[in-house]
């Protein structure tokens, strides 16, 4: 693996005296458990936040160990897809290619996360970190009440209207003679 990406789905909006999140924390562990030598970390400027995301998020790697020289830096996104679009597009430029990556997100989050890269990064295998973060959602409670639920059914109705156009791409329909091999199989 060459890199670990944090997708981040954040509320800037308690940036001010943030400490770092559960996702910053395992990016970071990862990095020096000798996953990957970069971290890639994204995020465009925000009215919470007097610099970049990207800026705020890298301070918290360096103070976790991670050397500055480690830390990709992509400052424009303003949403997920554009995180992978964007990430694609530097790691093109910097020459750095793999066939096997790390996501890192909150857990809720994780199956858009993983769908969106697999539209860039067509041509790469994910291993996908979920943490809980501290809203608490887990697949064991997210039905358990409305605080939980919520974020939750945000989430797949984000993945039915992003995604549906998608589909069609990544199902082609068998023919005729593919059907009939497939049934002999069984």
């Amino acid at each position: 693996m060459k890199w670990i990406k944090q997708v981040h789905y954040q509320n800037f909006s308690e940036a001010k005296g943030r400490k770092p999140s559960a996702v910053d924390g395992k990016c970071s562990w990862l990095f020096h458990q000798g996953f990957a030598p970069y971290i890639l970390t994204s995020g465009w400027s925000t009215p919470n936040v007097k610099t970049t995301e990207w800026e705020f998020l890298r301070r918290i790697r360096i103070k976790q160990g991670v050397p500055d020289s480690a830390i990709l830096r992509e400052d424009k996104v303003t949403n997920t897809f554009e995180n992978s679009r964007f990430s694609k597009h530097l790691l093109h430029q910097m020459e750095i290619k793999s066939d096997k990556e790390t996501l890192v997100c909150k857990s809720y989050h994780a199956r858009r996360a993983l769908l969106t890269y697999q539209i860039h990064f067509n041509e790469t295998a994910f291993l996908v970190k979920s943490v809980t973060d501290k809203t608490g959602i887990t697949k064991d409670n997210w039905f358990l009440d409305d605080k939980k639920i919520t974020p939750v059914m945000k989430e797949l109705t984000k993945v039915g209207q992003n995604f549906g156009p998608h589909i069609p791409n990544w199902v082609r329909p068998l023919s005729y003679r593919e059907t009939l091999a497939t049934k002999e199989k069984f």
